[in-house]
């Protein structure tokens, strides 16, 4: 039993016999945090709370009435980045970023300088090139066989295929491979087909000068870089958007890079400029040598009075693209135009059939200013040189390239030596073997080694008509030499292919005492073979600045309702002030000296006391009257600059004014007319605004006059009275 009065309650048996030993004492001593005190309830009791930061944080017992919310608790203080430390997850998520970061930069989106591929076109033209025989390959094939090497899936594969034979240079496609001026996609892989090119089969391949990696799952080799005599990168261009960078690089005519490497090796100067397979016309003063920007446009030819035709459109815009942006500058008035159909199949044509009244060269302008008949592509080399993201010039890379070449076709020329040397050593071999009967000395050798060294006893007076000294290898191929073929030996045919091998011999030589020579040769070459192929399709022309406004000028008619106080192009009735564009900002001015700025509006109201709206100039003159204090001012003002849509006075600042004469004019005279009092003598005097000083619009007004003015006129009333009272003076 517990005790109320104890935390510790005792239990003792009863007495055993004195024989007996004395049992063990119990003793059971429950909790105090469940053992409630005197004179307690249950839920006075204290409990932990999950939530508590301490398990001694005090909870609010529970009455009748509802126990007083506590104070919230204070807000914490900001952490600073400092205070975080360098923990296991920081150090984690550092690592996987930049991991991230520099895979996508390097080995997805940049293409590298040596070859100018990215991964995935290199990808494709390796597979190609593996499975090459002349013949065409299911595309679907292809991106089966390159996802060996290539672990992002079929559809980046598939498209960048796609991209590659729409460029023309390296792969050549059989079936549909869509259509570049429509953007109408491909067929599926399986209904198309592919191969590589003559040119490409013949200048990016070489497994002597290739570097072999691993795949990304080892089971495969794959090339670090083609050995690509030619400057891919330009030929084909690039367009990547990585973990904080981007690059984008036109492509260029093939035949004109070629041109470009040899003035190179000559040390001549050399021009370059973007040529596209849509063709187009191009502006190229700012190309910046591939890092300012190029502005293109469509061709656009006039078909009748009414009409126009679109014949080539600028690079990256398809025929929907351009419709789209037609239509919808049509519908926004920039264009008055009737119809519009396309006819583009094999080549493009857009028929835009215009309203009777249009004007044919107004209309060709506004094509160009309000639609995707001009583009202008701003533009950054960023390529991957030594394993990092660099920005180059074009003609930087082309540089690069064309050095390149010249160290490919010196280490060709190095393994086609050796290669020649090898053969002349084969073939010496072989007629000293055959025509001195060397063979004969094996007949009696019971051993390998007994073979092998009778055959170089034979061989060893003849020492001076090899290359190089015997190997084991040249041992073995003599060995192998079929009977028929010794049966058959021609000396004279044998001696002439000597010969043919060492002239090949000899040209090789000279080839490699001047290789800067011999790859201008073989530049003009490829040139002469391929040029034919891929002529320029985009012409250069100078784009004269289209003014939007003077094509716009007459876009709006502003009119202003002034009994329901509307101003707007969209108000009904009232009366017509003057035509504008979109591209126009509008000055409002009211009688209490307060303007605004504002775009064109559709309908805004205005109030009734508005004395001023035209189109807003910062540095047009303005002429002032004004009255404040029961004192006349004038002033000559320019708004300057002002923000959109917010009030302004052109009064000082505390004053309240109210205007009584307000022009965008320069009037030589104002004529001012005062209101009748009794004993006045002056009633009417001539002023001359251009004697006042131009100031800002904050400025106070000279004083002109403390009487009341009835009128002010710019031209002389006909009540005028000549002779009646002085010039008006103006009061500093």
């Amino acid at each position: 039993m517990y005790s109320s009065l104890s935390m510790r309650e005792t239990y003792c048996p009863p007495s055993p016999p004195k024989s007996s030993p004395p049992p063990a004492r119990l003793v059971i001593a429950p909790s105090p945090r469940y053992s409630p005190p005197p004179s307690t309830t249950m839920s006075d009791i204290k409990q932990p709370s999950l939530f508590d930061d301490s398990e001694d944080a005090p909870r609010p017992a529970k009455s009748g009435k509802a126990a007083a919310k506590a104070p919230p608790p204070p807000p914490a203080p900001p952490v600073d980045e400092k205070d975080l430390g360098d923990g296991p997850l920081h150090r984690l998520m550092d690592g996987n970023f930049l991991q991230y970061a520099s895979y996508v930069i390097r080995d997805r989106a940049i293409p590298e300088i040596e070859d100018g591929l990215k991964p995935v076109q290199r990808r494709i033209l390796y597979s190609l090139n593996q499975n090459d025989d002349g013949r065409f390959i299911k595309v679907a094939n292809i991106v089966g066989y390159t996802m060996q090497f290539h672990p992002h899936g079929d559809a980046s594969i598939g498209d960048a295929l796609v991209t590659l034979v729409n460029r023309g240079y390296l792969i050549e496609g059989q079936g549909n491979f869509g259509n570049i001026h429509t953007g109408d996609p491909a067929a599926a892989p399986r209904y198309i087909e592919c191969r590589l090119t003559d040119l490409a089969a013949t200048q990016l391949f070489n497994d002597d000068l290739t570097e072999f990696i691993p795949t990304y799952d080892g089971r495969k080799k794959e090339p670090v870089v083609l050995p690509a005599k030619l400057p891919l990168l330009l030929m084909l261009g690039a367009e990547g958007i990585a973990v904080g960078l981007s690059t984008r690089i036109l492509p260029h005519n093939f035949g004109e890079l070629l041109q470009a490497m040899i003035a190179i090796l000559q040390k001549k100067p050399f021009k370059l400029i973007p040529d596209f397979p849509q063709g187009a016309l191009i502006d190229a003063r700012e190309y910046d040598e591939g890092r300012g920007k190029v502005r293109l446009r469509a061709v656009i030819d006039q078909k009748d009075e009414a009409t126009l035709v679109i014949r080539e459109l600028p690079y990256g815009v398809n025929t929907e693209m351009l419709m789209a942006s037609i239509e919808d500058a049509a519908k926004k008035g920039k264009i008055k135009t009737k119809a519009i159909r396309d006819y583009t199949a094999g080549k493009v044509e857009i028929e835009i059939a215009l309203q009777s009244d249009a004007d044919i060269p107004q209309a060709i302008q506004a094509l160009y200013a309000f639609t995707l008949c001009e583009v202008s592509l701003s533009l950054r080399p960023i390529v991957i040189r030594e394993q990092r993201p660099v920005e180059m010039s074009v003609h930087d890379i082309l540089r690069h390239n064309t050095k390149r070449l010249v160290d490919l076709l010196r280490k060709e020329l190095q393994i086609e030596r050796k290669k020649i040397d090898e053969a002349l050593q084969s073939a010496s071999l072989v007629r000293l073997f055959i025509v001195h009967r060397i063979y004969k000395r094996i007949e009696e050798c019971k051993t390998a080694a007994e073979v092998k060294q009778a055959i170089l006893d034979g061989l060893l007076p003849f020492r001076d008509q090899l290359r190089r000294d015997i190997t084991n290898d040249d041992l073995d191929m003599l060995l192998a030499i079929p009977i028929k073929r010794i049966s058959l030996y021609d000396i004279n045919k044998s001696r002439k292919e000597e010969d043919d091998l060492l002239a090949d011999f000899d040209a090789v030589e000279k080839n490699l005492t001047d290789v800067t020579a011999y790859s201008i040769k073989y530049l003009k070459n490829l040139y002469r073979d391929y040029a034919d192929l891929f002529p320029r399709k985009t012409k250069e022309a100078k784009f004269d600045t289209i003014e939007m406004r003077e094509l716009t000028s007459k876009e709006y008619a502003l009119v202003h309702d002034k009994e329901k106080g509307y101003l707007g192009y969209d108000v009904g009735g009232g009366e017509p002030l003057f035509h504008c564009s979109s591209y126009d900002k509008i000055i409002l001015v009211w009688n209490d000296c307060r303007y605004r700025v504002i775009p064109p509006p559709e309908k805004l109201f205005v109030d009734k006391n508005l004395i001023y709206a035209a189109i807003y100039d910062r540095d047009r003159v303005m002429t002032l009257v004004y009255e404040a204090d029961q004192i006349t001012h004038m002033k000559r003002f320019a708004f300057g600059g002002v923000i959109q849509n917010k009030d302004y006075f052109c009064v000082p600042e505390g004053e309240t004014g109210k205007a009584l004469f307000f022009s965008d004019a320069q009037p030589s005279t104002l004529y001012v007319k005062y209101a009748p009092r009794k004993g006045q003598q002056i009633h009417q005097q001539e002023f001359d605004p251009k004697k006042v000083a131009i100031r800002t619009p904050k400025t106070r007004g000279i004083q002109i006059t403390t009487k009341r003015v009835t009128a002010i006129d710019t031209q002389k009333p006909r009540n005028w009275d000549d002779k009646a009272g002085p010039k008006g003076a103006f009061l500093d």
